[in-house]
């Protein structure tokens, strides 16, 4: 009897920090290209032991080598995030030396929690359901949306930042991850939705309401108002706008945005170009009945509004930050909820279409509706 996937693909994963032991111990990993062929032949190793473990007779998901894959490097995340932390010792002295400088900074660190307990216990839930037949859609939704978030903040945050006069060849190794959540997103975008059975009267009836009349969703939508004006306001103050608002603020409530690690300048730059009209998009798809795409998107928008403010918010309060662009402690409590406010907004969002569809599915004639019922 094989044991189950998931748990081949977690002690898979626990072999990288015996890995990242044994590497750091060895004389020969002083040349920086040296540090990158390793990288290129353990990861190719480990997709060629993801293919190994998968019966040649069962048909699979291609989503799974990917999922799979990227969980060994979750577990490389999670062990560089405990050494700099103080938790361990002796796994990432040579990979930060002569790989990724910049994994050291509090942001990255951040990231690499993020990776390696939310992403990680997303991976092995979701290769569980796949394996089991059930649906996976959506827990692979929130991991594309998270990942890419985390993606076009870290990648660009290096190349601006302070790192970017230390980049060494590894870096490079980024470039697959970069592309995984976007070939993923691609992927289960393709897919069709598979959506409940839900009567032409009850959907016309959730539909007819005004706002005014669904008090969560006039809630939400104020909540994303609010959520916009945040995004557009710190977009400005990064980008040094003149106003008295903007420079108290960066002075006076959240000096880490400019920090020279050059992440929390890209994060503010993405909120507001990126960010900005996903809630924009997102107000328009709560105030339009039949919006479908919103419960796909809703997921996406969560995993990647979470992800980014996770980072920030640990990052500027961490102790690798300099004491000088932390949050000041008298005004801990009011911008922690400020940026807390703004993950929690699309993630409540999310809940609320897939707690009550009816609002956002297309009308279906009722005898074809009940006709679909009697067949299940």
């Amino acid at each position: 009897m094989r044991p189950p996937m998931e748990l081949c693909v977690f002690l898979l994963s626990l072999t990288a920090p015996l890995v990242l032991y044994s590497l750091n111990h060895m004389t020969t990993f002083q040349e920086p290209r040296v540090v990158l062929g390793t990288g290129v032949v353990v990861l190719g190793s480990v997709l060629l032991l993801v293919y190994l473990i998968v019966p040649k007779t069962m048909k699979v998901d291609p989503l799974f080598y990917a999922i799979a894959w990227l969980s060994f490097s979750c577990m490389v995340g999670l062990t560089n995030a405990l050494e700099q932390d103080g938790f361990i010792s002796g796994f990432m002295g040579f990979y930060l030396k002569m790989g990724e400088p910049h994994l050291s900074s509090a942001y990255a660190v951040m990231t690499c929690y993020w990776e390696g307990v939310f992403h990680f216990a997303l991976f092995l839930t979701i290769i569980h359901r796949m394996f089991k037949g059930k649906s996976y859609r959506s827990l692979a939704l929130l991991w594309a949306g998270s990942s890419i978030a985390l993606q076009i903040v870290l990648v660009p945050g290096v190349l601006i930042g302070k790192h970017a006069s230390n980049i060494r060849p590894a870096f490079w190794r980024n470039i697959p991850f970069f592309l995984a959540p976007f070939w993923a997103a691609t992927l289960l975008f393709s897919r069709p939705r598979e959506m409940p059975v839900i009567t032409a009267d009850k959907i016309s009836a959730e539909q007819k309401k005004s706002l005014l009349f669904r008090p969560v969703d006039l809630f939400l939508s104020l909540l994303l108002l609010g959520a916009m004006a945040f995004c557009v306001f710190r977009g400005f103050v990064v980008m040094d706008c003149p106003l008295d608002s903007c420079f108290n603020y960066i002075y006076q409530y959240e000096p880490y945005l400019k920090d020279p690690v050059g992440f929390p300048r890209v994060m503010m730059l993405v909120s507001l170009f990126y960010a900005v009209p996903l809630l924009a998009v997102s107000l328009y798809g709560l105030n339009i009945p039949g919006c479908s795409w919103m419960l796909d998107w809703a997921i996406c928008f969560a995993g990647a509004m979470a992800q980014t403010q996770w980072c920030h918010i640990g990052a500027s309060v961490h102790s690798r930050t300099p004491f000088t662009y932390r949050v000041p402690a008298d005004k801990w409590w009011p911008v922690i909820t400020l940026n807390v406010l703004l993950a929690v907004a699309p993630t409540l969002l999310a809940l609320r279409c897939h707690t009550n569809l009816a609002y956002f599915m297309k009308p279906v004639p009722k005898g074809q509706a009940d006709s679909e019922k009697k067949k299940k």
